[in-house]
């Protein structure tokens, strides 16, 4: 259907013709056609036509129709009379060049003739194709227009004007730009209705509830939604005053869940020692091979990876902290796991032995405290020795004096060699310490206990007569000079596996005793365990070690030890 506006106005006089609204026009809405006359005055009247029949007229330039219907589509003109003009005329439309049959492409020029109104220059040229608006030019006697692809016919409107097609009340089209969202993201609806001047309405669950926006703009957008923001959505817009709305939008489902929060597992699960090997892992309920997974050292990020653990071999104490994990999976996320606390311990046995002073030279005729140390509630302990007499135990009365947990050999002598150790009486054995008692001037104060790899360790050449000051020596390593120093000592800063050996020290000429230095390799702690908390068996053996050690240069407690 089409409504077509006119008016028929002179060069002295010129009505402008005006539609409200002047976009597509639908059912309901209210529309005003005014003729607005500058310059004029009471001798003019205004009169409307419908399809050339006379509708409307008036001194008033208004022509309201409320509501407008379907109906109401036709040919409409605006006459402004003057006493001086009593009947309308007939207009036609001449195609002045080129000659028919036209083709598409071509360039069309037309004329609006009207006969009986030669001094009328202004006029309206109106082109349709298939009964609908193509395009048109206003004011103007002669125009050319492009011709389109279809079957075109031309008509010129009596009296001039132009042309607004009327269709049924539009219907709004809801779209999302994501349906299925986890709290916390944002989604966007957009809400389309052709044509333009619009405000609309946004609706919730039922479409006859209050709308839960009201927008100037055709989008909204849903910030940090929850999942009490889910459900069903649907759009309307309006228009004028009173409103005009168009259909409602069919509805849009928005599905929002809780994030998925991941749980940190830490393998093993018990108390971890320097050495093993630990497994970090990311458990997301449901997750695949589509999530990426984040790990994060206090707050740090540490490792990311398609797959769901991060592995540390071997760990260090370095590597204690808190640990947390969060998943990635496109443009979603998850939120980020609980804590999981990962503490590296160095392992210690339950019992140790400690020497004071703490190296395994010493002197003759000096003062040597031997303690156990007992960790937990064990009873009944003791501390043992190996010497050139066999095994001994119980410090006093026959070797030293006992106070608490403390045995002091005063004054030591050099049967006081030997390996030393500490037992509970429920059965755990502490680490075997080599002690040699020395009747010489020169000793190596070198470590107890054995070092690891990457430790700093320091040896010391001592001189029985300047305790206090430290003579210009020489170190060897297995009988080979390796170092010559003024300040009577020696820093290996970063000890290594091939450090391990026999070391002895060279002062004024006088040498003193070797001393063996082991160097540990980090381990897992079921290997060190097996080595630390054992029985009497393994305790044996391991004590055998160590007297391996003892017998280079004494043969005769090596010929006199015996296993029982």
């Amino acid at each position: 259907l089409l409504v077509l506006i006119s008016s028929l106005f002179s060069l002295s006089s010129s009505p402008v013709v005006t539609l409200k609204p002047n976009s597509p026009i639908f059912r309901g809405e209210t529309v005003t056609i005014r003729c607005v006359i500058e310059g004029g005055d009471s001798d003019w009247e205004y009169d409307f036509h419908k399809n050339d029949q006379s509708v409307y007229c008036d001194t008033k330039p208004e022509y309201r129709i409320s509501p407008v219907y379907t109906s109401d589509s036709g040919e409409y003109s605006c006459i402004r009379k003057h006493r001086s003009v009593q009947n309308d005329s007939e207009a036609s439309v001449k195609i002045v060049s080129p000659q028919e049959p036209l083709y598409t492409g071509d360039r069309v020029t037309l004329q609006c003739y009207i006969p009986e109104y030669t001094d009328w220059t202004y006029v309206c040229i109106f082109v349709f194709r298939h009964n609908a608006v193509i395009t048109s030019t206003s004011v103007s006697l002669v125009s050319s227009l492009l011709i389109l692809q279809g079957c075109f016919s031309f008509c010129c409107c009596s009296h001039g004007g132009y042309c607004v097609p009327v269709a049924n009340s539009p219907k709004a089209t809801l779209s999302s730009d994501q349906q299925d969202v986890l709290t916390g993201d944002s989604v966007t609806l957009t809400c389309t209705v052709e044509s333009s001047g619009w405000r609309f309405y946004w609706y919730r669950h039922r479409q006859d509830s209050e709308p839960v926006a009201t927008t100037s703009v055709s989008s909204y957008t849903l910030r940090q939604v929850s999942v009490s923001d889910g459900g069903q959505y649907r759009c309307r817009a309006g228009r004028g005053d009173p409103v005009y709305y168009t259909q409602y939008s069919e509805p849009v489902h928005i599905q929002v869940t809780d994030k998925i929060k991941p749980v940190v597992k830490l393998k093993p699960n018990s108390q971890i020692f320097r050495g093993e090997t630990v497994t970090i892992r990311c458990v997301i309920e449901g997750g695949d091979s589509d999530w990426e997974y984040n790990f994060y050292k206090n707050g740090q990020s540490v490792y990311s990876d398609t797959k769901s653990e991060y592995r540390i071999s071997p760990v260090y104490t370095s590597h204690t902290g808190s640990y947390t994990c969060m998943g990635v999976k496109g443009n979603k996320e998850s939120t980020t796991s609980d804590v999981v606390q990962l503490t590296v311990s160095y392992l210690q046995s339950s019992v140790s032995l400690r020497i004071s002073p703490n190296r395994t030279h010493h002197f003759t005729s000096k003062s040597l405290s031997l303690t156990c140390d007992l960790k937990g509630n064990f009873t009944g302990w003791r501390l043992m020795r190996y010497t050139e007499t066999g095994v001994e135990s119980g410090c006093s009365p026959n070797w030293g004096s006992i106070t608490g947990s403390t045995c002091t050999i005063t004054p030591t002598v050099t049967w006081d060699s030997g390996v030393y150790w500490c037992e509970s009486g429920s059965g755990q054995y502490s680490n075997a310490v080599n002690i040699t008692v020395s009747g010489g001037n020169v000793i190596l104060e070198s470590p107890v206990h054995p070092v690891t790899e990457g430790d700093s360790v320091t040896l010391l050449c001592i001189y029985r007569y300047q305790p206090h000051t430290n003579p210009k020596a020489d170190f060897y390593k297995d009988g080979v000079l390796i170092s010559n120093q003024t300040t009577g000592e020696m820093t290996i800063p970063t000890v290594s596996k091939s450090d391990e050996g026999f070391y002895k020290c060279k002062s004024n000429q006088i040498e003193s005793p070797e001393s063996w230095m082991t160097v540990r390799v980090p381990v897992s702690s079921t290997s060190v365990l097996v080595g630390l908390v054992v029985g009497p068996v393994v305790a044996v053996v391991l004590l055998t070690i160590f007297l391996v050690l003892l017998c280079r240069g004494k043969q005769r407690l090596c010929e006199t030890f015996t296993i029982h």
